[in-house]
């Protein structure tokens, strides 16, 4: 491939990050008005539910059939579809019509991630993607920031079918230059795809996230439902645990994950996936909830963190290439452990300064693992392997993610409710002038009804909400340093040294059971 067309293909892939991280951050500022206009507000949560679902499922069945049959046909199949949906989600009429349309939004877009970080991986060489790497986490850095405000835009002033419509020329313009510049050489053969596997991966996952998603909230955790969702996802996991290991060409091979390097990669990115979307979530909570902040000061204390990950992320790739896996690694843990410590010491006084330091060195901590993470994994495969095998990376992150969101705010809740209560019943004269249809953790939320509370009452709930999300905190503080242990155990050294050769059957320093070159 020559460099004209390397270069074509790098701008392909940055478009189609640009789509993907956009379409994460600029549905939600628009969705407000997507409710006045549609109606539904019960229907809300299931708009990112029905995405969420069908993105995070495809992930691995994607990434196997881009092993099996080229990551060209199914990078395009994947934005086209995506497009669709976008087009299908811009054009609803109502808010059912609007989920399901999300969901096919969803399953165009579990190919577009995974796939734009394996055909990185194809066209360059570990030196070279390290380099790399850096400008597209730079990329979802920036549409991360770009996504709110371009929303906002939209919606003030134009109308909100267009942030859906937005993602067409973006979409199209990368199709066709993937079109035009991506060649690969696939090998022709009959294949004996994993149907049984796919189907009961997918199952299990669906069950799992619609049982975390909906428990809580509309029926409770030990109820039969959702004892009922857990049990039916354990059986499908462990049905399909024994289905690839029987299977001639399994959808996830389990083999992977007997490399060192992989298995820890997995578990770190596991907890990154958990620490983002537990910071993301449950910050910008505490800068509303208890330091009465807008919903705007709640999104720019995020800024820092945003911007801190890309720059980390660039200067990570050097850093794997100069001391290998375990030094990176475990600068960017042990940055992220004392980023989300310092937020278990947030309060009502505490400076924006003291939060914008955490947010950075959690930021950059993240910055600095995630890419060891993804080069690790990429550099320990061969080509046959290396979609799934980036596509497991992302594909646990983001399950780890909606697993500790969801445990967090259980926690949360649990919290809330035992320590609100005795507040109101202390305050039983303001509580009973409160509307019936807001919740108790939404009084803080909801800058007209602040302004009407007495000062003593507001302050004891404030500090109600700062003790229920110390234990939050406390549960990203034990996984952050978890990871750090997990670190410890990364073999040491320069990173070249397990780059995977092909005459032999190894991932980095340790031998996988069976050949790799025929697991594909």
């Amino acid at each position: 491939m020559t460099k004209q067309t390397r270069a074509i293909v790098v701008v392909a892939m940055m478009l189609g990050m640009f789509l993907a991280a956009l379409d994460t951050t600029i549905v939600g500022t628009a969705m407000p008005s997507i409710v006045g206009k549609l109606g539904g507000i019960t229907l809300y949560s299931w708009v990112f539910s029905a995405y969420l679902l069908t993105s995070t499922t495809t992930v691995p069945i994607y990434g196997k059939l881009a092993d099996l049959y080229g990551r060209k046909p199914l990078y395009i199949f994947g934005s086209l579809l995506f497009l669709v949906g976008s087009v299908a989600c811009g054009s609803a009429q109502t808010m059912e019509q609007l989920i399901i349309f999300r969901a096919i939004q969803g399953l165009g877009a579990g190919a577009v991630v995974p796939l734009v970080l394996t055909i990185i991986g194809d066209i360059f060489t570990l030196e070279e993607r390290a380099r790399v790497q850096g400008l597209f986490s730079g990329v979802w850095g920036l549409s991360s920031i770009v996504g709110p405000a371009l929303g906002g835009l939209i919606v003030d002033h134009f109308s909100w079918h267009w942030v859906f419509f937005i993602n067409l020329p973006f979409g199209l313009i990368s199709v066709l230059l993937v079109v035009i510049a991506l060649k690969e050489n696939v090998e022709r053969k009959k294949h004996h795809l994993d149907y049984i596997g796919t189907l009961t991966l997918t199952g299990s996952i669906v069950a799992l996230l619609f049982a975390l998603l909906q428990g809580g909230t509309t029926w409770a955790w030990n109820s039969l439902p959702s004892l009922g969702l857990f049990a039916a996802a354990i059986a499908l996991l462990a049905l399909f645990l024994y289905t690839e290991l029987k299977a001639a060409e399994p959808i996830l091979p389990l083999s992977l994950f007997n490399s060192r390097i992989i298995s820890l990669s997995s578990v770190g990115g596991l907890i990154l996936g958990v620490a983002m979307f537990g910071v993301t979530t449950y910050v910008p909570l505490f800068v509303q909830g208890v330091q009465g902040g807008s919903a705007t000061n709640a999104g720019i204390t995020l800024g820092p963190m945003l911007l801190a990950w890309p720059v980390a992320a660039t200067f990570s790739g050097k850093l794997i290439i100069r001391y290998g896996y375990r030094f990176t690694s475990l600068l960017g843990t042990t940055l992220t452990a004392i980023g989300v410590i310092m937020t278990m010491f947030f309060t009502k006084e505490t400076s924006l300064t003291f939060i914008v330091v955490a947010m950075i060195l959690t930021g950059a901590g993240m910055g600095f693992a995630s890419v060891v993470y993804t080069l690790a994994v990429q550099n320990s495969v061969p080509w046959n392997l290396r979609g799934v095998a980036t596509a497991s990376t992302q594909f646990v992150r983001t399950i780890g993610g909606t697993i500790g969101v969801a445990v967090m705010g259980t926690i949360l809740n649990a919290q809330m409710a035992a320590l609100f209560a005795p507040i109101f019943s202390r305050f039983a004269s303001v509580a009973q002038r409160l509307p019936h249809d807001i919740a108790p953790a939404n009084v803080l939320l909801t800058p007209e009804l602040r302004a009407t509370l007495p000062a003593a009452f507001l302050n004891q709930l404030e500090l109600a909400l700062s003790q229920a999300l110390f234990w939050v905190y406390a549960l990203i503080v034990a996984l952050a340093l978890a990871a750090v242990v997990t670190v410890f155990f990364l073999p040491g050294g320069r990173a070249e040294k397990y780059t995977y050769k092909e005459e032999g059957a190894e991932i980095g320093e340790e031998p996988i059971s069976e050949p790799l070159a025929h697991l594909g």
